[in-house]
């Protein structure tokens, strides 16, 4: 891989790191001044769990689309999985 190449893949990473980061601070930021707005119209309805559920949701599949890149079900899991079974049918002969 080329020096320029290699360049441009750490800073596109970078850049997704840092767009996770700025959405995940945004995301606690929010979520407390909602908490703080339910804390003072009463806690008789709990209504800042739905908007940070479904929004955490959202952060975590950004968590993964930028971190969990090949770790679920990707490159290298199905080079190790071919050699499993590959393993696994040579004992059984």
């Amino acid at each position: 891989m080329t020096d320029n190449r290699q360049y441009a893949e750490a800073r596109k990473q970078a850049r997704e790191e840092r767009g996770f980061y700025s959405h995940l601070f945004v995301f606690v930021c929010v979520n407390i001044f909602f908490f703080i707005m339910n804390l003072i119209q009463g806690m008789d309805h709990i209504w800042f769990f739905w908007p940070t559920l479904g929004w955490g949701i959202g952060v975590f599949f950004h968590w993964l689309g930028v971190f969990g890149k090949g770790r679920f079900l990707g490159k290298d899991w199905e080079k190790k999985r071919i050699q499993e079974i590959i393993d696994k049918e040579n004992r059984n002969v």
